[in-house]
């Protein structure tokens, strides 16, 4: 009998750890894409330039990067989350923050039945309500204007808007609130950034909201969110957007304005993105894109300006994870957004390989 007990005990503790498993889950995950890229009138970083490039470079398909998540069940409905990612330069093996190295998301939440909560460094709902109807399917982040421009990866005013920890950009955001509901298809959000500066109260803050509606057809997804300057100079911008599934055909447009106090004397800018796109999925394996977009700038006391950008981009699967793919862009300025001494055209054309795990 204690010998019969003895191996009940025993089973009980080897089964204990793998109960635990059961209920929670580690996923280490990430993306490795890199290419050659051959410019003519942008430099090696897809700045405009008068000359022409060539280069190995990271991520024009999907940003490289390497992350961590995991997922603890609670019980009753409840469970517990968390997400770490870093974004990498494959070509130089370097991260693409050098300030912040889990820069792409560092956050711990709680959810349920009721939505999610999570708190942390996380994207703004800008670029949440972007990424189901961008026409590129959010490709090539570091040149996609819905990702620079509307989404504020890169919004070019010398200014930090929100507590994002750097001038560069707001698209993702430090000591942020973020929630999620999820209820068929509709999907709510809303999200505020604590400033946590000297000057207290709501200095670098950002409050927004969003919602979107899909079904395995179609997609509509919207946002407004504020961003406001150590100085309480606001930027505001929003972002609507559709996509439609057809056969073997994807469609999506988006429109999005952002506009910015830039100076003490209420100088300001105003950025409008309009785009529109379709996906041709021909064969299970093979995925053909083109996308168009306009930028429209107006600066206080200057002359509007812009440019009209297309992006073309085929892409073969190897395997589930492992693709090849090639890419063509060209870039149309006007009004002098590229600078005097920079051509008015700009080409750019990329053969790579992206593998996720």
């Amino acid at each position: 009998m204690s010998m019969h007990i003895s191996t009940l005990v025993l089973a009980a503790l080897a089964m204990a750890p793998l109960s635990a498993l059961a209920q929670s889950s580690l996923t280490i995950y990430g993306i490795a894409d890199t290419g050659v890229r051959y410019t003519r009138g942008l430099t090696t970083s897809n700045a405009a330039s008068p000359s022409s490039s060539t280069a190995v470079s990271s991520g024009v398909n999907t940003t490289s990067r390497v992350g961590f998540r995991g997922r603890e069940d609670l019980g009753g409905g409840m469970y517990a989350v968390f997400n770490l990612e870093t974004g990498l330069n494959l070509d130089t093996g370097t991260p693409i923050n050098s300030s912040k190295f889990f820069d792409r998301a560092t956050i711990v939440g709680l959810g349920g039945g009721w939505g999610q909560v999570t708190a942390g460094r996380q994207t703004n709902l800008l670029a949440d309500a972007i990424t189901p109807v961008d026409p590129a399917g959010m490709r090539f982040a570091s040149f996609n204007p819905n990702i620079a421009t509307a989404a504020l990866s890169s919004h070019g005013l010398g200014l930090e808007y929100g507590s994002a920890g750097t001038t560069t950009g707001s698209y993702r955001l430090d000591n942020s609130l973020k929630y999620t509901g999820r209820f068929s298809g509709l999907t709510a959000r809303a999200m505020y950034s604590f400033g946590e500066t000297a000057q207290g109260g709501s200095a670098r803050s950002s409050t927004g909201a969003g919602l979107a509606y899909g079904t395995p057809t179609w997609t509509v997804s919207g946002a407004y969110q504020r961003f406001k300057t150590a100085d309480q100079w606001e930027l505001e911008a929003a972002t609507l957007g559709a996509s439609y599934k057809w056969d073997s055909l994807r469609f999506a447009l988006n429109t999005a304005r952002s506009d910015a106090q830039t100076s003490a004397t209420n100088g300001r800018t105003v950025q409008r993105v309009h785009s529109v796109g379709v996906t041709w999925s021909p064969h299970s394996t093979l995925d053909l894109t083109a996308a168009l977009y306009r930028v429209e700038r107006e600066r206080s006391g200057r002359v509007p300006d812009g440019y009209n950008r297309a992006l073309l981009f085929a892409e073969y699967k190897l395997s589930r994870r492992s693709k090849l793919y090639g890419e063509l862009d060209r870039t149309s300025w006007s009004g002098g957004f590229q600078g005097r001494q920079n051509k008015d055209t700009a080409t750019g054309i990329t053969a790579g390989l992206m593998h996720s795990f």
